[in-house]
């Protein structure tokens, strides 16, 4: 996989003999306002902040390292490297942690009912991705997708966290799969079976996409990770 960088976004390029799509990853950081991951640094575990479940303030994940630094055995953690690997159902898709950072923002978080919008690079998508989850049951979704030519609106359940996608789901797919989760003090609460999901919306290839829209109604806790496009 070859990556260039082109202003603020960055254009992944697959190579021959796999699957063949180019992939922005869209910039998010102005909604960004939470730090539900655990990180380390210089042997410091920089605990999370606002969580991934009981409105913000119960559990959160931990970093691959700072779990390992924590003394827990074999944990299912969050990777260190927030790169995670296009598979048959989704690109590649870069999320906003880092053992790096201690200080910055890693997702946009919603309580009850809100939304909240980012634009894009102006072009044309077959697809866009948002990784997500929500928490305290399914997540009812409206997402609005902004063209130079109007907006459409599409309508989505999320599921619940610690619920498996079945196979052959064309909509949702795992970024990240059974994980465990800590509690305020970095204690593991649980050992494994939460996900973040991907949730593929179709795009009209014909019109260019400006911005991006999600609205959440009032039932479930939802976290927003990241979100990326496959170019027309």
């Amino acid at each position: 996989m070859k990556t260039f960088l082109f202003g603020t976004f960055l254009l992944f390029v697959g190579f021959p003999g796999r699957q063949h799509y180019q992939t922005i990853q869209f910039d998010i950081s102005k909604i960004l306002n939470a730090r539900p991951v655990s990180t380390l640094k210089n042997n410091h575990i920089t605990k999370w902040t606002t969580g991934i479940d009981g409105g913000g303030l119960g559990d959160g994940y931990l970093t691959l390292s700072a779990a390992l630094f924590n003394g827990d055995k074999a944990p299912h953690a969050l990777p260190d490297n927030p790169i995670f690997a296009a598979t048959a159902g989704r690109p590649e898709i870069k999320l906003h942690y880092s053992n790096s950072d201690s200080v910055h923002n890693q997702t946009c978080n919603i309580k009850g009912a809100d939304s909240v919008s980012f634009t894009v690079p102006q072009r044309r998508y077959k697809a866009v991705y948002l990784a997500l989850t929500s928490s305290e049951g399914p997540s009812q979704l409206h997402i609005r997708l902004t063209y130079k030519t109007g907006a459409v609106v599409k309508d989505f359940s999320l599921p619940d966290y610690y619920d498996d996608i079945k196979p052959g789901n064309a909509t949702f797919s795992y970024l990240a799969h059974d994980l465990a989760k800590w509690g305020n003090n970095n204690n593991m609460t649980e050992k494994d079976h939460h996900n973040i999901d991907v949730l593929k919306v179709e795009t009209d290839s014909a019109q260019t996409l400006e911005s991006i829209s999600i609205v959440k109604e009032k039932a479930g806790y939802l976290v927003f990770w990241g979100a990326a496009g496959n170019l027309q």
